[in-house]
């Protein structure tokens, strides 16, 4: 899909040629400037059909109008948005997804949307245009490679943005871009997604664009390096590990650089500790964290922020074997620290302490890891928000404050010093899990033993990374936020 900014005012509406134009109305009879201009020039014919009841500006509502007198256009496309300076974000968003669901079914090849004349309460206009892009985008997303019945094709293949905001256009690309690829490596099947295969991915981004550089640790690699840790995971697997490293340089030389840290589990059995067969296939899924790392930093080397980035994505399968972890093994990890497996169904964890160890090296000034490490998160938060702990409350409010600006929302929880002792162990400097309760919280407190010597924060994303059920699949989450993240950081420079 082609995404364009096109400078057109409402008083140009009339005269333009294409497959349709997309238009709001507003609850009790209101138009959009836009919409009154059609109006007028086709003799109130809209206003009629509001009068009479059969189009009305309730959000998520919608109305396809053609050969409409006085027009070029083939089609108008009415769709509700609230109240009028009431719209709020999530009635913007039905608004937008009304619109694709109409028009993907459609023979239109091109369409303008002047939607971004809409008021949305707390937003700016540039977060309207990005909306207009990555809903849309979303709303088309298909995989079906694997299916000898494909996906009837698309007939659009063109959306014009009235807006001369060309930059927020690029930016809901980029972003709507990099969460396709985070979808795609993740709704892969866990037998062609390997460690292996991320990693072949993270060299095709090498090749593809200039400002990024990858390396990848083997095996051998990691373990000169004490990853005892990680690679405890990776035992019981016939898939070897892999560390992913991306460098992207957009910045200045010298300049820290943000480190993503992103967990990369392409498969978890749960391993000695099996997890229940049913929605085991979701456990394809583990590697959401990476995916998101990938469709990250993607985003970023498309619209060349000028600033550096290290992706670090610890990779592996997590099964069991006769060489696999058992519970009460202990390892040591990069750090030196020793741990007690206790569960090694908490594996993500075990491979994210040795990745953020090895990610000081890069000298960041900030680092994000991103991983879906716990149900309990999912049981505190649902599917609605993503868990956020910190040991650096500014880098917090940073991403509180862009997962408000974008929608792609975060929650804080704490990490008080006082559920540290629910990882005590009798037998290693601690234990890989703290107990039923706050296990979000305390799986935050094992990886903040390996984030001293910068300011760090953990996402957790297993309630938002895929949803279940007939149409299951992963969400792209959380891209969007971190794309925020870094537009926002870019900026201050």
């Amino acid at each position: 899909m082609k995404f364009q900014a096109k400078v057109t005012t409402p008083a140009q509406i009339n005269s333009i040629k294409t497959g349709c134009i997309v238009i709001a109305l507003f609850e009790e009879n209101q138009l959009s400037t836009s919409a009154e201009t059609i109006d007028n020039a086709c003799n109130g014919y809209i206003t009629k059909l509001m009068t009479r009841g059969d189009a009305n500006g309730c959000a998520g509502k919608s109305l396809l109008l053609t050969g409409l007198h006085g027009v070029k256009a083939e089609r108008i496309l009415l769709i509700g948005m609230g109240k009028k300076g009431e719209t709020s974000a999530k009635q913007f968003i039905d608004g937008v997804t009304a619109a694709i669901k109409v028009l993907k079914d459609g023979p239109a090849t091109e369409v303008y949307y002047f939607l971004s004349e809409v008021a949305v309460v707390n937003k700016e206009t540039s977060w309207a245009i990005r909306q207009q892009v990555e809903v849309s985008d979303a709303a088309l997303y298909t995989l079906d490679q694997f299916k000898r019945k494909k996906s009837p094709a698309v007939a659009l293949k063109n959306i014009q943005i009235s807006t001369s905001n060309k930059i927020a256009v690029a930016q809901g690309v980029a972003t709507a871009r990099g969460v396709t690829l985070a979808k795609d490596l993740s709704n892969l099947p866990g037998n062609l997604c390997t460690p292996s295969y991320l990693a072949e991915q993270a060299e095709q981004l090498d090749q593809t664009f200039s400002n990024i550089k990858t390396k990848v640790l083997n095996e051998a690699e990691m373990e000169k390096l004490g990853m005892g840790s990680l690679l405890s995971v990776s035992r019981g697997s016939r898939q070897p590990a892999k560390l992913i490293v991306m460098q992207y340089s957009g910045g200045n030389k010298g300049d820290q650089p943000v480190a993503l840290v992103g967990k990369g589990l392409t498969f978890d059995s749960g391993g000695i500790s099996l997890k229940p067969g049913p929605q085991m296939d979701e456990m394809k899924y583990d590697m959401c964290g990476g995916a998101s790392v990938f469709g990250t930093i993607q985003a970023a080397a498309e619209l060349k922020l000028p600033i550096n980035i290290v992706a670090v994505i610890p990779s592996s399968e997590n099964m069991p074997d006769g060489d696999a972890n058992k519970p009460g093994d202990i390892v040591t990890s990069m750090s030196g620290q020793t741990i007690e497996i206790l569960n090694t169904d908490a594996e993500g964890r075990l491979i994210l302490c040795d990745a953020l160890t090895y990610t000081a090296k890069f000298k960041p000034a900030i680092v994000i890891d991103i991983a879906t490490l716990t149900g309990a998160c999912i049981i505190a938060l649902g599917g609605q928000a993503s868990g956020l702990m910190a040991n650096h409350q500014p880098l917090a409010d940073a991403l509180l404050d862009a997962g408000q600006k974008c929608g792609d929302r975060v929650w804080q929880l704490p990490i008080w010093d006082e559920y540290q002792e629910q990882l005590k162990s009798p037998f290693a400097d601690m234990q890989n899990i703290g107990g039923r309760e706050a296990g979000t919280i305390t799986a935050a407190c094992f990886l903040s033993r390996f984030t001293k010597e910068y300011h760090w924060a953990h996402l957790d994303i297993a309630g938002t990374a895929w949803i279940s059920g007939a149409n299951k699949g992963a969400t792209g989450r959380p891209v969007p936020l971190l794309m925020q993240y870094l537009i926002d950081l870019a900026n201050t420079k």
